[in-house]
């Protein structure tokens, strides 16, 4: 008879995602090793590999559970603002991805640094998770200029948003400065200021 999943099952895996998201991110992915994560999370090598088979398992567990929670959260703050005005929704929406970023900078640096290490049939949905993400920004920014719609230029508006807050962690010190959400309606009258000067 198979034995069963146990009870913390969900809870063990998330566990060891968090310790090994914060070994990978310090010590670099490439340099990493299973049993260096293992450590990190407390837990015993055998234990890590009974959840992931590998490094490159683990490091798609990571990224698959931060992206489909970030998709999650920014779709649900599109949808929930979807009857609002345009730059109301925009700053809904930069808000939603800086805060789902709290507490995530380890996973958010390995998005950055280490998914094109990962095999191309381990990409693909990440990727796609990615596209999901950019889709909803530019059409919140094509609501506010229309014109841009269709447009070559509506890529790179929309990139240049995307840097904005992808890289707010690199520099960020919790509890000191600036808050996430100060940061968030910074970044949108940012970009309400200059979408209109953008030539079509």
């Amino acid at each position: 008879m198979a034995r069963g999943v146990a009870r913390d099952h969900d809870e063990k895996r998330a566990a060891i995602r968090k310790g090994a998201a914060a070994y990978f991110a310090a010590h670099g992915f490439d340099r990493a090793s299973m049993s260096g994560a293992a450590k990190a999370c407390g837990v015993s090598k055998a234990l890590i590999y009974h959840y992931h088979d590998s490094k490159e398992a683990l490091l798609f567990d990571i990224l698959e559970a931060h992206l489909s929670t970030l998709v999650a959260e920014v779709e649900d703050a599109a949808a929930a603002h979807v009857g609002d005005a345009p730059e109301a929704r925009l700053r809904a929406l930069i808000r939603a991805i800086l805060l789902a970023y709290r507490d995530a900078d380890a996973e958010h640096k390995l998005q950055l640094d280490a998914l094109g290490t990962l095999p191309a049939e381990r990409q693909a949905p990440l990727i796609a998770l990615q596209r999901r993400l950019v889709t909803v920004m530019s059409g919140a920014l094509a609501a506010m200029r229309p014109e841009l719609d269709g447009s070559e230029r509506l890529w790179p508006v929309t990139m240049t948003v995307f840097g904005m807050v992808n890289w707010f962690y690199t520099w960020h010190r919790p509890g000191r400065g600036i808050s996430r959400e100060d940061y968030a309606d910074l970044v949108t009258d940012m970009v309400l200021g200059g979408i209109g000067a953008v030539t079509v």
